[in-house]
């Protein structure tokens, strides 16, 4: 079932990877290069990712491969929303990518890219025709964040939530489909391009709309599906149960699975971005998914 497994989310931004706690990535790195290396001995055909850097820093990828981690992992990702959080436009994307190509040889994979209906649908449905104007062939592989709005009553993993103002609430509007059910205008934008286009969405533990999920992607013609299987998750009580549920779903698709997010009671503090307190124990869980589901 999984194609590639993305090493942690966003290991450059605070929202996902307590770098005050970790000062210079050095735990990072050491979890990153033992994880590359399990995956590997489990599963070879099994692509290595390290997770996907937002910003797009290739001084970070620079210190990455400077640490050793490059060498365990077979891409490299970024992520890029250039309408919603980041200062720069959708034009800018092949000088982004070359930024990146010109600290690594790895092929480089967007695997967030998308664009908020927070300002309104038709900004959504003409910034995805020129991003995917811009963005294809230009990297191996490209996945639309998101299918699904992100419901009301949850929350964005962010680390500073409503503080941020819009930054936080555009993070509700992300997807090709609002939470209601029906479909935005881009969503015909995107199932024009014949399924050219990976999807990027996350599932919460025994979330309701895996099936509907499911429903879309046939119809849509989208192979490549991101999603994750969060760490965190699994000291629940049945969740090896849900995990199951959700690759078995998922089967007939290319699916990169992201492993992140530190259960609170195993990290240095009580936090998902926390770097943990034995970093073996998530390159155990990532080895024991693979053995699972590769």
């Amino acid at each position: 079932m999984i194609e590639a497994v993305m090493v942690w989310n966003e290991p450059n931004n605070t929202s996902h990877w307590d770098f005050g706690i970790d000062q210079g990535w050095h735990t990072f790195a050491a979890m990153a290069r033992a994880t590359g290396e399990a995956v590997r001995a489990e599963n070879a055909s099994v692509k290595r990712v390290l997770g996907g850097v937002s910003p797009i820093d290739p001084r970070f990828l620079a210190h990455m491969a400077g640490l050793g981690v490059l060498e365990q992992m077979d891409v490299v990702a970024v992520h890029g929303f250039p309408l919603d959080w980041n200062l720069w436009s959708i034009e800018d994307w092949p000088d982004k990518l070359a930024s990146v190509r010109a600290v690594t040889d790895r092929p480089v994979w967007v695997t967030e890219v998308g664009i908020s209906t927070f300002a309104g649908d038709a900004v959504q449905a003409e910034g995805l025709r020129r991003t995917a104007d811009v963005l294809r062939g230009k990297a191996e592989r490209i996945h639309w964040y998101s299918l699904f709005d992100l419901p009301q009553q949850w929350e964005a993993t962010t680390r500073h939530k409503q503080r941020e103002g819009s930054s936080y609430f555009r993070h509700f509007h992300m997807g090709l489909v609002r939470e209601d059910g029906t479909p935005k205008p881009a969503m015909r934008d995107f199932a024009a391009m014949g399924g050219e286009l990976g999807i990027c969405q996350w599932f919460h533990y025994e979330d309701h709309r895996l099936d509907d999920a499911v429903r879309w992607l046939r119809e849509l013609g989208v192979k490549k599906l991101r999603t994750g299987l969060s760490w965190s998750d699994d000291h629940r009580d049945g969740s090896l149960a849900w995990f199951d549920r959700q690759m078995a779903a998922l089967e007939e698709f290319e699916v990169t699975v992201t492993f992140c997010f530190t259960p609170e009671h195993k990290g240095v503090v009580p936090h998902y971005t926390s770097p943990p307190r034995d970093p073996a124990e998530f390159v155990d869980f990532c080895a024991r998914m693979v053995r699972r589901y590769g």
